[in-house]
């Protein structure tokens, strides 16, 4: 198998900037020497254009930026279905989490050919499914899990091919506990599997990855997943888009990884919001290399 590597350097769905720096960071970090010591042979694709912040307008305050983002995201999803029609593994790396629309819209396209579904593992502080008419900020990185339920503008739904790219039944939220009221409702509403860091703190991260692993592979031959790094504790990654006190610590964020590689079934992964204008000597996009060498099989023993 064959890793390619896919940069997104988006911060237009944000509400801070440097994000998009993201790619670069995870790249000096040592991302492919790290995978090829693990005997993976691995493939830069390079990254995706996107117009700066600069020489765009607003549009619409409560989803900002969205022509460009969809523009993106559909360039984005067209490289990730071919990676998968080949039959590589797409590793995406952010940039903010608007990006992950294109991504498993990618995905989705490919999955849908063969007449085969995605099972989708959100790991974030935040539920990042809100719409336009919830949103409080009108940021897109808080909009992509419900544009790929199929909520929200056309623009985002559409990518790919129209309509909701994964069934809430196959999609898990892990970290969470940052939500918006309208998340709360559309949550609660679609039926989707939310394991808070309060469910962590009484449940342990092995049992919660366990449930999870169950739901995510029930019925799918796809198994996507979208690691925002906000949901690990800011004394561990402190240069990220949108910190959050309170978030899973190093062992946990590292054993999420390990028992996804030890399943066998994950097929895709992106890793997003690192921002190195907030970091402190790269040690963030360091500890995001460290998560994928996990999720690519490295061991302690």
């Amino acid at each position: 198998m064959i890793v390619r590597v896919l940069g997104v350097p988006m911060d237009l769905g944000s509400g801070r900037r440097g994000v998009d720096m993201g790619p670069s960071a995870i790249r000096i970090a040592g991302l492919s020497d790290r995978l090829r010591e693990l005997g993976h042979e691995v493939v830069d694709e390079g990254d995706i254009p996107i117009r700066n912040m600069e020489e765009l307008k607003v549009g619409d305050p409560h989803a900002r930026y969205l022509a460009e983002i969809a523009r993106a995201s559909g360039v984005v999803c067209k490289k990730v279905e071919g990676i998968v029609s080949r039959g590589d593994f797409p590793l995406v790396l952010g940039g903010d989490h608007s990006i992950a629309a294109g991504t498993v819209s990618g995905i989705a396209a490919a999955a849908r050919r063969e007449r085969k579904k995605v099972g989708l593992l959100w790991v974030d502080a935040h539920g990042d499914i809100n719409t336009p008419e919830t949103s409080p900020s009108g940021n897109i990185h808080g909009m992509p899990v419900a544009a790929l339920l199929g909520h929200g503008p056309h623009e985002l739904t559409d990518i790919g091919v129209p309509g909701p790219k994964v069934d809430p039944a196959n999609l898990v939220l892990v970290g969470i506990r940052s939500l918006d009221e309208g998340e709360k409702r559309l949550l609660k509403r679609a039926g989707v599997q939310v394991h808070t860091m309060s469910d962590i703190d009484r449940h342990g991260i092995h049992r919660i990855m366990k449930k999870a692993l169950a739901r995510l592979t029930d019925g799918t031959a796809y198994l996507h997943v979208s690691f925002d790094l906000d949901a690990v504790d800011p004394t561990v990654a402190p240069g990220v888009g949108t910190p959050v006190k309170g978030g899973l610590d190093y062992r946990e964020a590292h054993l999420i990884m390990e028992l996804l590689h030890d399943s066998g079934r994950m097929t895709s992964l992106e890793m997003v919001e690192v921002n190195p204008i907030l970091d402190q000597g790269n040690a963030s996009a360091a500890f995001a290399v460290e998560l994928v060498q996990s999720a690519f099989g490295k061991k302690i023993l």
